[in-house]
């Protein structure tokens, strides 16, 4: 039986900065529950003000500790901060698997932090289903900045560029990443570069092969934002206080260019057309097992149509 809830009240306590009203409204969004709607439209006005910073990487560069150096960092501006940590789905519960505050400890008792583990529940992409609407959430309590840590799985890590203002984009020497990233198209994506464990051999060389493949990737158009490469050691917080001046640049940019609203505006465009598919694939489920979507695959199957006749039927059907 689905629990009733009390939107408005929720959204309130959530915006007076309780803690427990925002891990609730959260955990609505992630259960995908009947309110969502409700919510979403309370939530809508008080929406805009967070900065979204996504960070991604492959598995081993360091992405929880230096989420953890950055959090120190943007509390010492006196930010409220928040964190998504977007695990790999627990094979047995659906639930992410590593947990909120096992790799935070240091940053989990502070008030003006809130970090929470969203399951990747199998989506690929880096990120959850359910991440554009709790960022909503998020943004909506009053958070100035909301990171966005990514599962690490490579390739379909892209996904994160379009759910934040900027991206972070952690490597690590001696693991290839330079090639890696160039072959996996993280470059395309990244705004902000940040070679982790800056201690180790090789870290120099790294720095060096990044930016002459960023530099043959850019353009000269003035105006342009110049991604940098940052050495960094998130363990002793070297490079860290670089790394948060080079995220507030990046949102200057932003602002002073109009790409922040180009930007949002597409996160916007991409959440609506995947709500709009998500019900389509709905309705289209209910005119399966023996209805109108199984009888125009026979008819495929049977050569009386084509798959392009029976999506333009089914369409019709739905009214669309």
């Amino acid at each position: 039986m689905t629990r009733t809830v009390d939107v408005p009240v929720l959204v309130e306590e959530a915006r007076a900065g309780t803690s427990r009203a925002v891990g609730r409204l959260i955990s609505l969004v992630d259960d995908q529950h009947p309110a969502l709607p409700e919510l979403m439209a309370a939530l809508a006005p008080h929406t805009g003000g967070a900065h979204v910073i996504g960070l991604t990487g492959s598995p081993g560069v360091g992405k929880s500790t230096t989420t953890n150096a950055l959090i120190r960092a943007l509390r010492d501006q006196d930010q409220r901060v928040a964190v998504l940590a977007v695990d790999p789905s627990s094979p047995f519960s659906g639930g992410a698997l590593l947990g909120d505050r096992i790799r935070m400890n240091e940053s989990a008792s502070d008030p003006g932090v809130y970090i929470r583990s969203l399951a990747s529940r199998g989506h690929l992409g880096g990120l959850s289903v359910s991440t554009p609407q709790a960022i909503r959430v998020l943004d909506a309590a009053g958070f100035d900045s909301i990171i966005v840590e990514t599962v690490g799985v490579g390739q379909s890590e892209v996904e994160i560029a379009g759910a934040a203002d900027t991206t972070l984009v952690l490597l690590a020497p001696g693991m290839g990443d330079g090639i890696q990233a160039a072959k996996a198209g993280i470059l395309e994506i990244g705004d902000v570069f940040v070679v982790n464990k800056a201690d180790r051999d090789g870290a120099d060389s790294t720095v060096r092969d990044l930016r002459h493949m960023i530099q043959l990737g850019e353009g000269t158009a003035p105006g342009r934002w110049r991604r940098p490469v940052i050495k960094a050691s998130a363990l002793d917080g070297t490079g860290i206080d670089e790394l948060a001046a080079a995220i507030a640049d990046h949102l200057g940019w932003l602002a002073s260019s109009g790409a922040l609203r180009q930007r949002r505006t597409a996160r916007a465009r991409d959440e609506i057309t995947a709500l709009v598919i998500a019900r389509l694939r709905a309705r289209m489920g209910d005119l399966g097992s023996g209805g109108a979507l199984d009888a125009l695959a026979a008819r495929v199957v049977d050569g009386g149509s084509d798959p392009h006749t029976a999506a333009e039927e089914l369409l019709s059907g739905l009214g669309v």
